[in-house]
Order: C-alpha cells, then sequence, then structure tokens
C-alpha cells in the first residue's frame, strides 16, 4: 500500500475514531442521567447502555491500535 493511501485510509479511522469517541461520551450522559433518577425500572436499561458502552469501548481501542503502528523499539 503506498504512502498516500496509507495516510487516507489512517484519516478515515480518525474520523470514525471521533465519532465513536463521541457515541461513548453520549451514552455516558445518558448512564449517569437515568442513574440520577434512582428509579428502579431504569436498571435494565443502564445494564444495557453499560454493555453498548462497553462494546464501543472495545471498537474505539481497536481504532486506536490500528492507527497507532506496534513498533518494537
Amino acid at each position: 500500500m503506498n504512502t498516500s493511501a496509507r495516510m487516507e485510509q489512517i484519516e478515515v479511522l480518525k474520523v470514525e475514531l471521533s465519532v465513536l469517541r463521541q457515541e461513548h461520551r453520549d451514552l455516558d450522559q445518558a448512564i449517569r442521567a437515568l442513574e440520577e433518577r434512582n428509579s428502579p425500572s431504569d436498571m435494565l436499561t443502564i445494564r444495557r447502555l453499560k454493555k453498548q458502552k462497553l462494546h464501543l469501548k472495545d471498537r474505539i481501542q481497536l481504532l486506536e491500535d490500528r492507527i497507532t503502528p506496534d513498533i518494537i523499539a
């Protein structure tokens, strides 16, 4: 893969990473808002949102690993 194509691919990954980070922040805010309501009926929703947040965190880590080369010093 030539350098130009690799740089373009990295830029696309950075945009995707930015979107995922924003989604992660949004989920965090939603979870906090539901927890503040302290309603037992929201517990299932909170658990589901936390699982989504964890999945996003895994995807964020994967993209960060793809963007940052693993250079052994």
